[in-house]
């Protein structure tokens, strides 16, 4: 009786491999990628690692390890807030407490860095089917660490880039964002303002878009989120 010969895969120990795609990124370097102290990731938009971790599961898996004492950083290019659904995210993450800044240099490489003992850099092609470079030589991975982390430590709070990108909202807006805030019924707000209902649903409107708001209450949340006196 014959058997087949068994393959063993090498192990990622002390290498640095080329990885195709996260399909393979999952199967070969998954298990590394859950932290103990520390979690690092550089960005330039929400794509590059949602195949790899969706935004929802990114989520509470930070909270889950904040909660467990793990400190993370996330650096992203301004351009990962250019979508509503990407910018809501990258603020959730703040909340729960990852310490998020915003570089307005391109990032050269996006980037993990797991505990300082694993880094992962993107390569080449987009999506799932992008290459990654998975490097655990110690001396590299510090390396590498200590490049994003200087970058993070160069660029700016995600609170203070949303403050300083804040739209100019007179003081007459900032009423009418406080009423949203307030609840209250159009006709009641326009009556304190000196408006008709069509002016002020007209100026309601005007600052929906101006927030990048899809509805009332998000208006106020955005509002809040940029600093304004609401």
């Amino acid at each position: 009786m014959t058997t087949a010969p068994i393959t063993r895969r090498p192990t990622l120990a002390g290498q640095v491999i080329t990885l195709h795609g996260t399909a393979e990124l999952k199967a070969r370097a998954g298990h590394l990628m859950r932290p103990t102290s520390e979690f690092i990731c550089a960005a330039v938009d929400m794509s590059t690692w949602s195949t790899l971790n969706p935004q929802s599961g990114a989520l509470a898996q930070a909270t889950e390890s904040i909660d467990a004492g793990v400190r993370i950083y996330k650096l992203f290019n301004a351009s990962a807030l250019s979508d509503p659904v990407g910018a809501g995210h990258v603020r959730a993450i703040a909340t729960v407490g990852a310490r998020v800044r915003i570089s307005t240099a391109t990032l050269p490489h996006e980037t993990i860095i797991v505990d300082g003992r694993i880094a992962v850099l993107a390569g080449a092609g987009s999506g799932a089917a992008r290459d990654f470079s998975v490097i655990t030589v110690p001396d590299v991975v510090d390396n590498v660490r200590s490049l994003v982390l200087g970058a993070w430590q160069a660029a700016t709070d995600l609170a203070e880039h949303e403050a300083a990108q804040a739209p100019a909202i007179d003081e007459h807006g900032l009423t009418i964002l406080r009423s949203l805030s307030a609840g209250q019924k159009d006709e009641t707000a326009a009556r304190q303002l000196g408006l008709s209902v069509r002016t002020y649903r007209r100026r309601v409107a005007e600052l929906m878009e101006l927030l990048g708001a899809s509805s009332r209450f998000q208006a106020g949340v955005r509002a809040r989120e940029l600093g304004l006196r609401v």
